[in-house]
């Protein structure tokens, strides 16, 4: 079940116009540039979509354009909450037609025990039709799902098929690996982890680079992933300086600030968030023109 999440995946932008609008054409060039880059799935509304400021309505359209790209990727949408009872709601009235997986963030701010970890993950496992991914990135959410944890809930439901870890503790990502069943799949958070993580037995990774490079992100991936190691490692050197890069004033005005230099967007982020500074944008311009 999980293997549709196997390799590379994006974690999409939301492009917006100069006037504050979600930039529709921007997104189809994306996701047209996804497809043709070698990718294997979509994931739309994950944190790098900048999903807490988009409206019920906008939501619905994202999703729509993601799933409009013929049957040619499979998509996955997050639906992460800090509410229980609403993220079985939303699941229970959400239009699934065309969605692959459901990309479900840790309970952020309220901060909940391991055992309530598993009590609001088993309940949304039970409510989605759809295979479920969990995503941990203490950074953003405050809160970290335990290797232990992330066993329970694998071997307790066979809906819950693959983690998205982005805690960068290598040691806590093996233990995930060694104690899954079979069928679990451990996915990269971070780009710069991708390598080291499909090397212990990860299958892949959601990117925020691939939204810009995704050649040279599935080309790096599946090398790994066919044990060609000393040509991934190749393109890792060569991306490493961006991988940095990009989240030096945070995500996604990094990737943002490189797709708007390569013409693909315009650099806008709806605040809180904005766009990097002028020193930022010339370092990953300067990066991204040293590339072969």
């Amino acid at each position: 079940m999980s293997q549709q999440f196997t390799g590379a995946g994006v974690a999409l932008i939301t492009p917006f116009t100069k006037n504050d609008e979600v930039d529709f054409d921007a997104l189809d060039r994306v996701i047209e540039n996804q497809v043709n880059g070698g990718m294997d799935y979509l994931v739309a509304l994950g944190t790098t979509a900048e999903t807490p400021t988009l409206t019920s309505e906008e939501k619905k359209e994202v999703v729509k354009h993601v799933k409009n790209n013929s049957g040619r990727l499979p998509v996955v949408v997050g639906l992460g909450g800090n509410d229980t009872r609403k993220m079985v709601h939303e699941i229970e009235s959400f239009d699934f037609d065309g969605v692959g997986g459901i990309l479900v963030v840790t309970p952020f701010y309220n901060k909940p025990s391991q055992e309530g970890m598993i009590k609001h993950y088993t309940a949304i496992a039970k409510a989605s039709p759809v295979p479920v991914i969990l995503y941990n990135v203490p950074t953003r959410t405050g809160v970290n799902i335990e290797a232990e944890t992330v066993a329970k809930l694998a071997w307790e439901n066979d809906n819950i098929v693959a983690i998205k870890e982005a805690s960068g503790v290598l040691s806590q990502i093996t233990k995930i690996g060694k104690y899954t069943p079979d069928h679990f799949t451990v996915i990269s958070g971070d780009d710069v982890l991708a390598l080291p993580i499909i090397s212990i037995g990860g299958k892949g990774i959601i990117s925020v680079i691939a939204n810009a490079l995704p050649g040279k992100l599935s080309n790096l991936i599946h090398f790994a992933l066919d044990g060609r190691y000393n040509e991934a490692r190749e393109i890792h050197f060569e991306l490493i300086e961006l991988f940095k890069l990009l989240f030096k004033e945070g995500n996604p005005g990094g990737v943002k600030a490189l797709m708007h230099f390569m013409g693909i967007i315009e650099n806008e982020l709806r605040s809180p968030l904005c766009p990097n500074s002028a020193e930022t944008y010339n370092e990953i311009k300067e990066a991204y023109l040293k590339l072969k």
